[in-house]
């Protein structure tokens, strides 16, 4: 019997700091509601307190997944945390969210970090995993992110939009097809377009980097086009819905990278779909990076938008440049 890879239990966490838009824009010295709420979409944030950070969400986000899905720590088989703002150079997150959750020492770990396109590339090689080996039956996806860390307070660009979070899936194998078909793709001439560029080997934090505050914040450097999101996701898409044997009008739900609603407004046109199949939560969360898609699709599921044997699409795009769609059925989960 061939093997498949189903989302059985979806969990998010985030810090209880709330910062508004009004309290920004005292911050700055400038009213920026407008546009961060009319054109981005975001209303407020949450970032981390001072005692907080990227395990403490992501161990958060991991343990309401696995209560989701009616399992506990010793079931996991494997972890996976997508993260660009990790607890530590090193160790990886992953390791010190396995001792958080106490899973088994069978139970095999790593980081990965694909940018904003983090959860859609770790959901990818989660279902791979489930699909290749038998040695995998159940995969926990973390996706996580503590980017207020790194912000500039006085930088509008940057300040304004990133905000923390963790998002967490179960996958499981089963017989029953969940995980249909995915696509992952790179434009690495955008690498140094947008990022935290000190802290690793090229550039470590010296008293001189932290002196001049420029490269151990986070900066935007490079614009990215328009096209990049309103040409490429339109284009991810197609193709994976083409290899999975459906259209944008099979499609239910709809979950993108949450750092723009009027680019989410414009791609749903593009594809002849209502908006009203659409989720977004940036509005209440800001966006969280790598944790936004798990954390959408957390809060669609709590809001009863998926019925079993839905077709959900998670596309996401960010640094690096990274992007990646997965086309997936979701299944309810039978309790005995």
């Amino acid at each position: 019997m061939a093997s498949h890879a189903v989302i059985t239990g979806t969990g998010s966490a985030v810090p209880a700091r709330v910062v508004t838009n009004a309290e920004l824009s005292a911050q700055l010295g400038e009213d920026i509601h407008p546009f961060v709420a009319g054109t981005l979409g975001i209303e407020e944030r949450r970032w981390c307190a001072p005692h907080e950070s990227t395990a403490d969400l992501a161990a958060a986000a991991a343990e309401r997944a696995l209560q989701a899905a009616g399992l506990r720590a010793g079931d996991v088989d494997l972890l996976i945390v997508a993260t660009d703002t990790p607890e530590y150079v090193s160790p990886a997150t992953a390791s010190v969210v396995h001792g958080r959750l106490g899973l088994s020492t069978h139970a095999g770990t790593f980081d990965l970090n694909a940018g904003c396109a983090g959860f859609v590339t770790a959901l990818d090689v989660a279902w791979k995993f489930l699909v290749a080996d038998p040695r995998y039956a159940r995969v926990l996806v973390v996706g996580a992110y503590a980017m207020s860390r790194f912000l500039d307070p006085r930088d509008k660009k940057t300040v304004t939009i990133f905000a923390d979070g963790a998002g967490a899936a179960v996958v499981e194998r089963a017989g029953a097809p969940g995980v249909l078909a995915s696509e992952l793709f790179a434009d690495g001439r955008y690498c140094e377009g947008m990022g935290v560029f000190a802290g690793g080997a090229r550039t470590p934090v010296t008293a001189d980097v932290l002196a001049a505050g420029d490269r151990n914040r986070l900066r935007f450097v490079q614009k990215y086009p328009a096209s990049v999101n309103e040409a490429g996701w339109p284009r991810i898409v197609r193709s994976v819905l083409a290899r999975a044997g459906a259209t944008p009008d099979d499609v239910d739900l709809w979950l993108w990278t949450q750092v723009n609603r009027a680019t989410i407004v414009t791609v749903m046109a593009a594809l002849g779909q209502p908006m009203a199949r659409a989720h977004t939560v940036m509005h209440k969360w800001g966006y969280t990076g790598s944790a936004c898609l798990p954390m959408a699709l957390d809060d669609a599921v709590r809001a009863g938008r998926l019925a079993d044997g839905a077709l959900v699409v998670l596309t996401g795009s960010g640094a690096g440049l990274a992007m990646g769609s997965v086309a997936l059925r979701w299944r309810i989960r039978r309790t005995p």
